[in-house]
């Protein structure tokens, strides 16, 4: 089995700061870097770090090589990351004390995808294969409708969110997967309560909680504790969970398998700075379970 990602790829600036500016404030920070990001590129990152095999579909400038580089370093095959004239996404990451974060994004490549590519691309999937998806890119209900042709499982994170995207999404999706808040946004602005979402799935990320899982076919409900944790930054973590519950998925697992050692994964990885550079790798996980 494989998972496939229509995703995005950005180039992360960290600023390290001692609170959060206010309003037409001026703040110096107290550290800076650059690292590999993008919900779609940390979501690759981990399932590959986790052992699965991963093919990111998407979109980076033609300047910037070392990103493909960096991808494939951690396993995830690049063969369909088109290189176009727009520049590659980069993001903006403001990091408090408490590890929670800030972020500003500018999709530039991410939103180039071409639609031809990506259907040659998810067409070389199989059935009971994974799609990958969130709303960073371009044609996401284009793809999802094709994969579900072929009968892959398509796991959507709504964000950043969006109920037009999700509308648009929705109908192919097998599992969708939003945070709290996102999650609020989601019944309120549709009208209905998670149970009503007419999706298969639904799975809500719940921070340092954990994470709740609920089949809209059954009616069953799954929760899972988080390790408690010190951390350092949280961005990336969401990614890393769906990431890790993927490839659980596509190994097998149960889902409430896959959710354990997805929260582990995502606490482990909360206590490290920066985002795909620093998701963790399934021994990694392993030897914080103990």
């Amino acid at each position: 089995m494989a998972i496939f990602n229509l995703g995005s790829v950005n180039i992360d600036r960290f600023y390290t700061l001692p609170r959060f500016p206010g309003p037409g404030e001026t703040l110096s920070a107290t550290g800076h870097k650059i690292g590999l990001g993008g919900k779609g590129a940390n979501q690759s990152v981990a399932a590959a770090k986790a052992g699965a095999e991963v093919y990111h579909i998407g979109a980076i400038g033609k300047t910037d090589p070392w990103v493909r580089q960096r991808i494939e370093t951690y396993g995830a095959n690049c063969k369909f990351l088109r290189e176009v004239d727009e520049p590659t996404g980069h993001a903006v990451i403001y990091v408090g004390p408490d590890g929670e974060n800030m972020i500003v994004i500018d999709p530039g490549a991410n939103v180039k995808q071409d639609s031809e590519f990506v259907i040659q691309a998810i067409d070389q999937a199989k059935s009971g294969d994974t799609l990958l998806l969130q709303n960073e890119t371009n044609l996401q209900a284009h793809a999802a409708t094709f994969a579900l042709v072929k009968g892959m499982r398509v796991i959507y994170s709504a964000a950043p969110f969006s109920v037009e995207a999700v509308r648009g999404v929705i109908p192919d999706v097998s599992m969708v997967v939003m945070n709290a808040v996102e999650a609020s946004q989601l019944c309120s602005e549709m009208g209905m309560t998670l149970d009503q979402i007419p999706v298969p799935q639904v799975l809500v990320t719940l921070g340092a909680r954990g994470a709740m899982w609920r089949s809209n076919e059954t009616g069953e409900v799954i929760e899972v504790t988080s390790p408690k944790v010190t951390a350092v930054d949280s961005t990336g973590a969401g990614d890393t969970f769906v990431g890790y519950v993927a490839a659980g998925l596509d190994f097998g697992m149960p889902i409430r398998t896959a959710m354990e050692w997805a929260v582990q994964a995502a606490a482990l990885k909360v206590t490290r700075p920066g985002t795909a550079d620093a998701i963790p790798t399934a021994a990694d996980v392993k030897a914080f379970r103990g």
